[in-house]
């Protein structure tokens, strides 16, 4: 029996599946794989993965099953599995919004679940992952999940109720990141700077910030002060965000973003 299978065959799940193999945790032909796209399955049963005919069959050869569907395909695949799920199946949630309970009621059963919030990054190994355990998943199950992200990225375990709330912060947050990086850039061009420059700079220096915040161990408003001259530029232009209600806006993006979550949770 296969160890895990696929459902669906997305950038995601293929950053989940190079992670994999490249680590070593499972050989190629302990991964089996469906998609509605045939040709995505032919290109992993080159590598040697195992194709299935139907999300069924994937269900029917594995104890872990990922599913990294989109949230509106579940009424669709959900019915389609579920005289396969046993008491063994354990279900790898990567999409956003979809309740355990929601799984369970379309199942019929009550099914061993570890919810995921993956973000981009881990498209090149530099993700960050939220898990959350959800009973009668075992601890032994629940490290085998957490396993098949850890190679290509940082893993955090978190309560499941709150996995709504993780998304600004890890899912959602690398598109406020880069439209603070393109508003930044944009104008630094405007400005004269080539755009180049003005990107590989401002990259630097995410980078550089990520890193002191991770391993100084000194706090956020600290490092805002070590930067902070009094009445120097910095601090000016931290006033012109204070005007702007900049704390506020991101507090309001975060609210909205999980709000939204809620609504369209299953």
């Amino acid at each position: 029996m296969e160890k895990l299978g696929v459902i669906g065959t997305g950038n995601m799940a293929g950053a989940i599946i190079s992670g994999i193999l490249g680590s070593g945790l499972l050989k190629p032909a302990e991964i089996c794989v469906y998609d509605r796209f045939e040709e995505k399955v032919k290109e992993y049963a080159h590598k040697g993965l195992i194709a299935c005919k139907d999300a069924a069959e994937v269900v029917k050869h594995s104890k872990y099953v990922l599913l990294s569907i989109k949230p509106q395909n579940f009424d669709e695949v959900l019915p389609q599995i579920k005289n396969e799920v046993t008491d063994q199946t354990v279900f790898v949630s990567i999409a956003a919004g979809i309740s355990p309970t929601y799984i369970n009621e379309q199942v019929g059963k009550t099914c061993k679940v570890v919810q995921v919030m993956p973000n981009t990054p881990l498209l090149i190994g530099q993700g960050s992952v939220a898990v959350s355990r959800v009973a009668p998943t075992t601890d032994q199950e629940f490290d085998f999940a957490k396993s098949l992200f850890s190679s290509a990225g940082l893993v955090e375990e978190i309560d499941n109720s709150l996995m709504n709330e993780v998304i600004t912060l890890n899912g959602s947050s690398p598109a406020y990141i880069y439209r603070f990086a393109k508003v930044i850039c944009e104008h630094a061009v405007s400005l004269g700077i080539d755009a180049e420059c003005a990107n590989r700079l401002f990259c630097q220096a995410l980078i550089g910030s990520a890193h002191m915040m991770m391993e100084t161990g000194m706090s956020h408003q600290q490092l805002i002060d070590m930067v902070t001259s009094p009445k120097g530029a910095t601090f000016e232009g931290l006033h012109a965000l204070d005007e702007g209600n900049f704390d506020q806006t991101l507090i309001n993006c975060y609210d909205a973003t999980t709000k939204r979550a809620y609504e369209l949770g299953k």
